[in-house]
């Protein structure tokens, strides 16, 4: 069951540029980290490709369904009553449109409660057509110590 409650926004990290583009800003990969709403301590970066040129900062652009993803803990993790009671399967803890109407970058956390991991599926979609690409970061919930 996918649900929206409370998604994270994402903090630009960087970025690099990988096309160089004569009218409007070049293509590039852009870089940004954001903390799991729901999970104390988690921090989830995650790279993605912007299209540039007229149409890209003009926002009318579609990006790519390109993405990498890697979540930490980046201190002792807080697990909310709602994920350990397996309540929160499937939420989505970030959104970002990649397109003007239909298409966004989504990420979803589940919990794995036998091996005490929470998994990060980052995939893109549309509404008309849905998309294969994904990507998955997993973080072992271990005891902290400094």
């Amino acid at each position: 069951m996918l649900m929206a409650w409370s998604s994270a926004h994402a903090e630009q990290i960087g970025s690099v540029d990988t096309v160089f583009k004569m009218f409007g800003p070049d293509h590039k990969i852009v870089v940004e980290a954001f903390d799991d709403p729901d999970v104390n301590n988690v921090t989830c970066y995650i790279s993605r490709a912007k299209t540039g040129g007229i149409k890209g900062g003009l926002g009318l652009a579609e990006d790519t369904s390109d993405a990498a993803i890697s979540c930490q803990q980046v201190g002792p993790v807080e697990l909310s009553d709602k994920i350990k009671n397996g309540k929160a399967q499937g939420d989505v803890v970030f959104q970002k449109r990649t397109s003007l109407v239909f298409k966004k970058l989504q990420v979803v956390r589940f919990y794995d409660a036998k091996r005490n991991t929470l998994a990060y599926l980052a995939y893109s979609d549309k509404v008309v057509e849905g998309s294969p690409k994904n990507a998955l970061s997993a973080v072992p919930i271990i005891p902290w110590s400094k």
